[in-house]
């Protein structure tokens, strides 16, 4: 019945939610039930009717979420009043767009419009596609001159980054709308824009070169750069140069091109260009081995950005490695490195390692009391998750127990309540929200909630008996799929080690299982067994670099083929200029998990930089399996 209702949910099917929902009354996933038929029809609600809906479920994760959805279309109304007397109760406050109108009802009742124009640039900036509430809250504050030209180009310019025409389009809108005409031309074709006559004249015509200039480089850096050195650089003001010249620099970081460091080389200051291109300008010049530009960019990074522990960690590696530096910077070295130094992440680890010690496993906590345990049990908010997962409502019971536990509500459990929750999951082998919950603790550290090792046996037996660390096995599962046994991904992943169909016969054909079928790859300990297989013939195939095999497994082999072209570097500054953000964060977590496991399985002290080795171009002779999916 519930599982019919979420189905209707998502089809949008009100007259099927309608009839099923007096059937869930009183079943313990009722306020999941209400939630969906009520927001099924929101548009045509009344206040009357989702303020009872509020009263009756007050207090659980359904009514901040439907008071969340309210305050969004009270927002996209401009119902200010009823929008501020809701807000007032929301307790997750995770809503960027919520966050968005509450500063332009701040705006309208000239309530600390500075204040409003830091907060608005802050969200507006961050976000992937600039929604209604954050674009009119910048234009009310553009209209009373809180907010500059500047900012709003700066939005346009990031969407253009990102190939993202509507947001550009909206923040054009605001500070230009004159020139909207231009836009579908500068996106389809920048070469025939730049090469046109503009009738668009003044700032305006130097920000739709930018946007362009930014377009052209997304598919063509070297066109971009020779038109910035033939023509626009000189037309533009410094900073919609150093803008362009960052951007033109991060594509070709991107394709690891020589290139890059040059163009970097350009930009007058590294402050005007976006986060991303400062971030790509430390990977470019870390490759080429130029210590002092890494501190100088990382040094020229806005403060959130600079107090993340990768560039802490590279911003201390670039102080002890700069011949320019003496004794002050050697000690400002070391302070970074004990700011982030622990056994928690790849690059705390690398800290830890470079002050001289070694992965341990950190001291187990007090163990809990009957009484943390019983109170974790009788939550009913975890209960109801715990419930919802197991009946097949996965993402409604994740998201249940993420509230519960305090995850985008201020406050939430402390670390004892946390560990308490996380054992209870891990009882349940609800391995992702064991393993989640633990890493939520500040000081108190569960080594074997946070890194747990399920299906011991078959995993330790597949993986000795072909020559494949135990360690390594589980920190790719860890990060896979979290040892959520029916995890299927977006491109059709299956099993613990979210294997692909494809990738699955070829295996089974290599490793000679002639049994096999598709449906197969669901079986616990067939999976492990292709997973594993594919694993070992992609590390061989890599000569035992276990990163370029992490990045093989999660990309394919024929990009690390590539990725290692070039320099040799060590490790870490390879797995940093990994292309794919999703790749390079994968690469590091993997073996930052094996690191971890290795040290629970042997123990005895552990190094991640000996996993992490150098890369460079291949160096036998031995051809690479060209069959490799």
């Amino acid at each position: 019945m519930l599982l019919q209702m979420q189905e209707a949910a998502r089809k949008g099917d009100k007259a099927r939610l309608a009839a099923l929902l007096p059937q869930t009354a009183g079943h313990p996933l009722e306020p999941w039930a209400a939630y969906w038929e009520l927001k099924a029809r929101l548009e045509t609600s009344n206040q009357a009717e989702v303020d009872a809906f509020l009263q009756r479920w007050r207090g659980t994760y359904q009514e901040d979420r439907l008071r969340n959805d309210w305050l969004l279309l009270l927002g996209q109304r401009r119902q200010w009043s009823d929008f501020a007397r809701m807000l007032a109760d929301f307790r997750m406050q995770d809503d960027r767009e919520v966050r968005c109108y509450d500063m332009a009802v701040q705006t309208i009742e000239r309530r600390q419009p500075e204040h409003a124009a830091q907060e608005v640039v802050r969200l507006w900036h961050a976000q992937r596609d600039a929604d209604d509430g954050c674009t009119y809250a910048a234009s009310e504050l553009y209209a009373i001159k809180q907010l500059d030209d500047l900012a709003v180009w700066k939005r346009a310019r990031l969407s253009a980054e990102q190939n993202r025409q509507t947001g550009t389009r909206r923040a054009v809108t605001i500070v230009a709308p004159d020139a909207l005409s231009h836009l579908t031309e500068v996106f389809a074709s920048p070469a025939k824009y730049l090469a046109g006559t503009s009738k668009v004249r003044g700032n305006t015509r130097r920000e739709l070169a930018v946007l362009a200039l930014i377009r052209m480089a997304s598919t063509d850096p070297d066109q971009a750069a020779s038109l910035m050195d033939s023509r626009w650089a000189a037309q533009l003001r410094a900073e919609e140069r150093d803008w362009v010249w960052g951007v033109i620099g991060k594509v070709s970081a991107r394709r690891l091109d020589s290139n890059a460091v040059a163009y970097f080389d350009k930009v007058g200051k590294p402050e005007r260009m976006s986060d991303e291109s400062q971030e790509w300008m430390v990977r470019a010049n870390l490759r080429a081995g130029q210590w002092h530009t890494v501190r100088k960019t990382i040094d020229a990074m806005p403060p959130s950005l600079q107090a993340d522990s990768a560039w802490v960690y590279w911003k201390a590696r670039a102080l002890l490695n700069d011949r320019r530096g003496g004794e002050a910077e050697r000690a400002e070295a070391q302070r970074l490195l004990q700011s982030i130094a622990s056994v928690k992440g790849f690059y705390e680890k690398l800290a830890l390692e470079d002050l001289g010690q070694a992965v341990t496993v950190p001291p187990a906590p007090q163990p809990l009391t009957a009484q943390e345990q019983a109170a974790a049990a009788s939550n009913p908010g975890l209960q109801r998750a715990l419930y919802a997962i197991r009946i097949g409502l996965r993402s409604e019971g994740v998201r249940e127990w993420n509230y519960s536990v305090g995850l985008h509500v201020p406050g939430g459990m402390n670390d004892r309540e946390l560990l308490a929750a996380a054992d209870l999951a891990c009882k349940a082998q609800v391995w992702d929200r064991c393993i989640n919950t633990s890493e939520r603790t500040r000081e108190a550290i569960d080594w074997k909630q946070r890194f747990p090792m399920p299906f011991h046996d078959a995993v330790i037996a597949k993986a000795n008996s072909i020559g494949l660390d135990p360690a390594y096995v589980y920190g790719l599962i860890r990060q896979e799929s979290r040892f959520i046994m029916d995890a299927r991904s977006h491109v059709g992943a299956s099993g613990l080690m979210q294997v692909m169909p494809a990738t699955a016969k070829w295996t089974a054909r290599k490793i000679g299982m002639t049994d096999f079928q598709p449906q197969m790859i669901n079986d616990r300990d067939v999976n492990i067994t292709i997973g594993t297989s594919y694993l070992k013939l992609a590390l061989d195939d890599f000569e035992g670099s276990m990163a370029m095999a992490a990045a093989g497994y999660n990309a394919g082999p024929g990009r690390p083929r590539n990725w290692r072209n070039g320099p040799v570097l060590e490790g870490a500054i390879w797995a940093e200029n990994v292309p794919f953000t999703e790749t390079r964060d994968y690469v590091k977590k993997v073996l930052s998990n094996t690191t971890n496991y290795a040290a629970m399985i042997t123990g005895r002290p552990q190094s991640l930089k000996a996993r992490l080795g150098t890369v460079g171009p291949k160096v036998t002779t031995a051809e690479y399996n060209p069959d490799l999916p």
